[in-house]
């Protein structure tokens, strides 16, 4: 599964349909979701330099493995910007790539609070769920990520690996229950080999 970091500055998308989970159709994507983005990217914009200095300095700092720099950095900018989504998020990768993965999911049910229309922190928060097998709970995550952008494609790869995991769960139960199904194995087989590929960066 793919966490995603920092957060895409999002473009509008005009008039492109999105078709929500389940295939139904929507009215045009011209409402919140674009209207969101438009305004987020506006704000990241017109922004002081200093301001969008320090999102490139964390991400920078991060990328070279200075984690805990990066970290002490974005916690100095939320100091004076508490609500400031974009570093949170951040910030909340950088905890779970320093193994502060509750201080994470924390700080990611938090973002889905305050923006719930956001589809990342669904995502990164679903990939820290699954990597506790609450796969449940993980595909609830995903699909919320892809009922505020259907064409989030990570979340629907990450939602496809939940799904293999569950299906692998289920028919391990059926050939448990009933050893004779041999025609079970060879599925079950093929999903633990899909299932062996760890969560990416």
């Amino acid at each position: 599964m793919n966490p995603d970091r920092p957060l895409p500055r999002r473009q509008p998308q005009g008039d492109l349909p999105a078709a929500p989970v389940g295939g139904a159709k929507t009215p045009p994507r011209v409402g919140w979701v674009a209207l969101l983005a438009g305004l987020l990217a506006a704000l990241l914009v017109v922004a002081a330099p200093a301001r969008a200095d320090e999102y490139t300095e964390v991400n920078r700092l991060s990328r070279n493995g200075q984690l805990q720099q990066a970290l002490t950095r974005a916690e100095a900018h939320l100091a004076s910007k508490p609500r400031d989504p974009q570093m949170r998020f951040m910030r909340a990768g950088i905890l779970a790539e320093l193994d502060r993965k509750d201080e994470a999911e924390k700080m990611l049910v938090a973002l889905t609070q305050d923006y719930p229309e956001l589809p990342e922190p669904y995502n990164n928060l679903a990939v820290l769920l699954a990597a506790r097998n609450e796969l449940e709970q993980a595909r609830a995550a995903l699909e919320m990520a892809l009922r505020n952008d259907s064409a989030y494609a990570t979340a629907h790869e990450n939602l496809g690996d939940v799904l293999a995991q569950l299906a692998a769960r289920a028919y391990a139960q059926a050939l448990q229950l009933e050893p004779s199904r041999q025609r079970i194995a060879p599925k079950l087989e093929l999903l633990r080999q899909l299932a062996q590929k760890p969560p990416q960066p």
